[in-house]
């Protein structure tokens, strides 16, 4: 590649420009953002309420401390967040997709959840927010849409207060060769039909299952969260690694 040549990077599959990942990815939730929660019940039959509980469990937030949910969609993590830090303490939900931004919302208003909570649309690689300003930040299934996954760890690092902790959970990379072929089979073949059942859009959800392809590993992301300088960093494989939970701590 010529050095004009402009970056790209994966969008699933597909090599795109740089530039037009996070255009694409606002696009993809768009389109399946009123059915979101519907499709991951589907998608994991109800596990990942299971897999954010577990990651609600470590957070070690307590009443009146800050917590910041990244690109946190219709609000899970940041529901159990807020209820963590009371009413004396503080959640932000981000998420650069306002439609899923706006659900989140109304979603956690609906569950009785105000006052201690805020919604700003904002990308992952720049948080608009002062540094060492939270106690904990979580992202959960949103690094992997990340355009540049190694400036929003530093993005995150850089928010957090000395000894705040990154919780990330993610899809990641199965341990066992056996589980890996009908995760494969399960996400190629009935993933798109699914999505096309209930959102309507096989596409999107086609792309979702190839974006969990292209994402780093498990040892990767470790590495990835060093050079962005977190300390003690660990992972917990989940459902013998089809899900995996890092976590790092800036000192």
């Amino acid at each position: 590649m010529s050095g004009d040549s402009p970056p790209r990077t994966d969008f699933g599959f597909e090599d795109v420009p740089w530039s037009e990942k996070a255009r694409r990815v606002r696009r993809v939730f768009d389109s399946v953002a009123d059915r979101y929660d519907l499709m991951n019940d589907l998608m994991s039959a109800g596990a990942h309420r299971a897999w954010k509980r577990f990651t609600l469990t470590l957070t070690r937030l307590r009443p009146g401390q800050r917590a910041l949910d990244v690109a946190g969609g219709t609000g899970d993590l940041a529901e159990g967040l807020a209820r963590q830090v009371g009413a004396g303490g503080s959640v932000v939900l981000t998420d650069i997709n306002a439609s899923m931004l706006h659900h989140g919302r109304n979603r956690l208003i609906d569950r009785g959840l105000v006052g201690n909570i805020a919604y700003v649309q904002a990308n992952a690689e720049h948080l608009p927010f002062q540094d060492r300003s939270f106690d904990c930040v979580t992202i959960g299934f949103g690094l992997r849409n990340v355009t540049d996954k190694a400036s929003a760890l530093v993005s995150m690092h850089r928010v957090l207060k000395p000894g705040g902790q990154l919780l990330v959970l993610e899809f990641s990379q199965p341990t066992l060769g056996a589980l890996g072929h009908l995760y494969d089979l399960y996400s190629f073949a009935v993933l798109p039909r699914l999505g096309r059942l209930v959102t309507g859009d096989a596409d999107s959800y086609r792309y979702l299952a190839e974006s969990i392809r292209r994402h780093p590993n498990q040892h990767t992301l470790l590495q990835m969260m060093r050079s962005a300088g977190f300390d003690s960093c660990r992972y917990h494989n989940l459902m013998g690694g089809i899900v995996a939970l890092h976590r790092g701590y800036r000192l």
